[in-house]
């Protein structure tokens, strides 16, 4: 699928970004790699590591904001397939600038696909988050319009020969600002602080992010949005798995936080397929015959969900124990 073509990655410094290109250059032989951010230092950083500096002749490095659709048509050029993993998804700062989340995470997103389109990309993924269902935060607003300027972008892209889709997932394990490094941040304390003893998380490592992603590339018609079936962890769990002898603080929920994260809304389930590990939220548009999708998107039919089925953090019917939460952040969490 990736090998000779060229693949260009939105927030192309970020965690998911670099294991993506990492994975790319293990399983294919890619035509170029380009590598679009806005931050040089972490750029030069990616630059001089492992698997990137034995690679040097596939990798390139665009120093762009996808703010700036010029530079992204630039960027774009010649480009068969673009992931776009870009976005500003701290809640509090959200909350507190929430224009700046709108520019990032709205205007940028119909950047990337307005450049896709006028330089004649092929394929598109766009990542969204757990957060974007049934919104009550800024960020998860801003990247469930950014779900629907995706889907809706295959209804007018006339004669293109483009596919644009969305994959959706929960808490990535160990990124970034989340829980897990957090915690084991404060292990050292004897204390740590739980914003609320009842909270639930989806959970999935960064390896089956890329992994979802790609096959989500090869399996794709333009329009859907792709949820993997994954396991969930209560936060009290996460803190025993880290620290079993620290004493619980409870804190109090953040502005703009969920107790439990849902994937697919009850509303979304009339529009929703299931398959083997994973579910299609098909578009709301008739783009392709929907029924056809789901006898031979697969290889074997899905079935279509019920008219009540939620896919929620709280009741999902595959939870992490404390061993496998433990197993989970050593191989996958480096303090």
């Amino acid at each position: 699928m990736l090998d000779n073509k060229t693949l260009l990655i939105t927030g192309g410094t970020g965690s998911f970004a670099k294991t993506l290109a990492s994975t790319v250059l293990q399983r294919y032989t890619p035509k170029k790699i380009i590598i679009f951010s806005r931050d040089e230092l972490k750029q030069f950083e990616m630059q001089n590591a492992e698997p990137f500096a034995s690679n040097r002749k596939a990798m390139r490095y665009f120093l762009g904001d996808v703010r700036d659709r010029a530079r992204l048509e630039r960027a774009m050029e010649d480009v068969d397939i673009v992931v776009h993993s870009a976005a500003l998804k701290q809640i509090p700062a959200t909350e507190y600038n929430p224009f700046e989340a709108v520019l990032t995470n709205v205007i940028g997103a119909q950047n990337v696909i307005d450049a896709a389109m006028s330089r004649g990309v092929k394929k598109v993924v766009a990542l969204s988050t757990d957060k974007a269902a049934a919104p009550i935060n800024l960020y998860g607003a801003t990247k469930l319009t950014s779900d629907k300027l995706f889907v809706a972008a295959n209804n007018y892209k006339g004669s293109r020969e483009i596919k644009l889709s969305v994959v959706r997932y929960g808490n990535v394990l160990g990124s970034r600002g989340s829980v897990v490094p957090f915690f084991l941040g404060k292990k050292h304390t004897g204390i740590l602080p739980v914003t609320d003893e009842r909270m639930t998380r989806f959970s999935i490592t960064p390896q089956q992010g890329v992994d979802f992603v790609l096959r989500s590339l090869d399996r794709m018609w333009g329009g859907e949005l792709f949820v993997p079936r994954i396991p969930s962890y209560r936060i009290l769990d996460v803190a025993r798995a880290i620290a079993p002898e620290a004493a619980i603080q409870i804190v109090g929920r953040r502005p703009g936080e969920k107790l439990h994260e849902e994937m697919i809304t009850q509303p979304d389930a009339l529009n929703t397929i299931e398959f083997e590990d994973y579910f299609v939220i098909l578009p709301s548009m008739e783009l392709w015959d929907k029924e056809n999708f789901r006898l031979t998107s697969n290889g074997k039919p899905g079935k279509l969900c019920d008219v009540d089925f939620r896919y929620n953090s709280g009741t999902n019917d595959h939870f992490l124990t404390i061993d496998e939460l433990r197993s989970l952040i050593a191989e996958n969490v480096h303090a």
